[in-house]
């Protein structure tokens, strides 16, 4: 299963002035904001998502459609230092997400799943990385 929808939690989110954050929005249509079940945590500038099965809590982002999905994700992946050639365990993997769209609708999409050990980070209660 593949999806051209991509979920962002954190720099890559509207209003940052990050180089990937300018791509996206230049090769992506932004379809709006969305929340999945999810711990949130300062990594260090830059959030990590924890995937969680307890319904309280929540993980707020924005999800893009790619316009040339295959691209894009191969250029997310190297910025996320998770594409080929990085050792494992890389500190993100990208992985398929349902996340619910403002509506209520759910969709399936593709983010990228903090894959190293979180006991050492501030947790980001909020679920939204710009109040951490």
């Amino acid at each position: 299963m593949t999806s051209d929808r991509l979920f962002v939690y954190g720099t890559l989110m509207r209003g940052f002035d990050h180089p990937m954050a300018k791509l996206l929005s230049r090769s992506a249509d932004f379809i709006g904001e969305a929340r999945c079940r999810g711990r949130l945590y300062r990594v260090k500038h830059y959030p990590g998502l924890v995937l969680s099965d307890d319904p309280n809590d929540v993980v707020f982002g924005e999800v893009y459609r790619l316009r040339q999905p295959v691209e894009l994700l191969r250029e997310f992946d190297m910025y996320e230092a998770c594409g080929e050639g990085f050792p494992e365990p890389t500190e993100y993997v990208r992985q398929m997400l349902s996340v619910t769209l403002e509506g209520g609708a759910v969709s399936e999409v593709w983010t990228y799943v903090y894959n190293w050990p979180v006991a050492h980070l501030a947790r980001i209660e909020s679920g939204r990385f710009l109040e951490g």
